[in-house]
């Protein structure tokens, strides 16, 4: 398997080195050559773990790895870090099936794909230093902290938005002890962070200083192709559980990203009985202008804040992995260069129908988002506020499928909003008052965040970023 960039499809680099350098050196986004197929049907795959429907897609795309590799890989990821032995449960409740993609470590989704991300990142690596950088706008750092704790030859910056996560995501960062890990909160929003990102990615200087200290630079966040590899799997699996793959499923993703949409897309490519993917917005609902009308403005647009903080983007990396399998790498620069340029692309009416050939979009409002957790909630069933905008994209056409991206208690004063009609003023007091309510056991290591006091307190200007990694590499 050989991969190639988003922007140039006549130069190709191995498995290991698209995971290695995360971007590619034309600025587009690494991706497999040529799409594979199962070569098992997806009816074999029924009643596997998934462990084993893991490794039957892990080795499509990493022909680097032995099967004894990544078998090691698998199990060392999907462990006892989980809470649960299925992994990733499902439950049905109020006509849909909703896909538990929050039982790892940092009880969030991204939890699924980093830690698989991290062990094979770390055999890749080979004893080289990596200094690996992520952008998060509440759930990326956490996961990607937590898998690189205390790794070897590894170190990890995050950087976040000051004012953009929920108190429980940015305690799950500023409190890592670990001293191969760096946070910094940036002025600024997840789109700053992102784009900061990105630029240090194709800094040849900031390499260049790197190496000096004997460090590669690579990302962990969704430009990484190695983080989307392991959002495929989930659905996969989800399709076969249900029903063996027999039946049409339409999957809902709360999606700012657009990894977890991107996921299923290629699932649906290597032949899981995927029918709609419906894209769930809040009110940063670029992606739904983009799949309604085929054009995506940056011009005039600000970022909102709103009550499913991890959503809040306006600038979705992973639709150019999308536009790239729908219209080509030339298209694809074409477009990526006009939104460069002019903030905004716009697709013909035959590319716009291509992409509703599989996809749905629509938003969902703070006080919709609200109404929905109270509506679930009466049924005795909590949800966080990103997994319940997708409650307005279920209908009964097909089975349907929700991406519950993260636990509730992520977001308490959210939640207090939505079940007490009140703002949160003791978000751990309050956290207990809803898990007392609603019979729900709290993780212990959410409430050990309250009680220590935090490590990583550096707050920067997006131009400071550079020389406070540089300063603290050279430490």
């Amino acid at each position: 398997m050989r991969y190639k960039s988003t922007r140039n499809d006549s130069s190709f680099v191995s498995a290991s080195e698209a995971i290695l350098k995360g971007l590619a050196e034309d600025g587009g986004l690494f991706v497999p050559e040529q799409l594979p197929k199962l070569d098992v049907s997806l009816k074999e795959l029924a009643g596997k773990s998934y462990q084993e429907i893991a490794y039957e897609v892990m080795k499509l795309f990493l022909s680097d790895y032995t099967e004894e590799e990544l078998k090691y890989c698998i199990t060392s990821a999907y462990d006892e870090k989980f809470d649960t032995k299925e992994i990733a449960p499902i439950r049905e409740a109020n006509g849909a099936y909703y896909l538990e993609l929050f039982h790892g470590a940092t009880i969030a989704f991204k939890d699924m794909a980093l830690q698989p991300f991290g062990q094979i990142f770390s055999s890749l690596a080979n004893g080289d230093k990596q200094l690996i950088i992520c952008a998060t706008s509440g759930d990326t750092g956490p996961a990607t902290l937590s898998s690189f704790e205390n790794a070897k030859d590894i170190k990890v910056v995050c950087l976040y938005p000051k004012n953009g996560t929920s108190e429980v995501q940015r305690l799950q960062m500023v409190n890592q002890k670990a001293p191969n890990l760096k946070v910094i909160g940036i002025e600024g929003n997840f789109d700053d962070a992102q784009q900061a990102l990105k630029e240090l990615l194709n800094d040849n200087e900031f390499k260049e200083v790197l190496a000096e200290s004997g460090y590669n630079l690579s990302a962990a966040n969704s430009v990484n192709f190695g983080r989307i590899l392991f959002q495929i799997i989930y659905h996969i699996y989800v399709c076969v559980s249900i029903n063996n793959n027999k039946e049409p499923i339409d999957i809902i993703v709360p999606s700012g990203n657009f990894g977890n949409a991107l996921g299923a897309y290629y699932a649906k490519k290597m032949g899981a009985n995927i029918d709609r993917i419906k894209i769930a917005s809040n009110q940063n609902n670029i992606l739904t202008q983009l799949f309604t009308t085929g054009i995506y403005d940056l011009n005039n647009k600000e970022l909102i804040s709103t009550i499913s903080p991890a959503m809040d983007i306006l600038v979705s990396s992973n639709v150019e992995r999308l536009l790239f399998d729908k219209f080509g790498a030339v298209r694809t620069k074409e477009l990526m260069d006009s939104l460069a340029t002019n903030k905004k692309y716009e697709l013909t009416n035959d590319e716009l129908n291509a992409l509703k050939a599989d996809f749905d979009a629509a938003f969902c409002t703070d006080d919709e988002c609200i109404e929905n957790i109270s509506k679930m909630a009466k049924s005795g069933i909590l949800i966080d506020p990103h997994t319940a905008t997708c409650l307005n994209l279920v209908n009964d056409e097909n089975i349907t499928v929700i991406t519950s991206t993260a636990q509730w208690v992520k977001f308490t004063p959210s939640m207090i909003k939505a079940l007490k009609n009140r703002t949160s003023t003791d978000e751990l007091a309050d956290m207990q008052l809803l898990a007392s309510k609603y019979h729900v056991k709290l993780p212990k290591s959410i409430i050990k965040l309250f009680k220590e006091e935090a490590i990583h307190t550096d707050i920067v200007k997006k131009n400071q970023i550079k020389s406070n990694i540089i300063e603290w590499i050279k430490q």
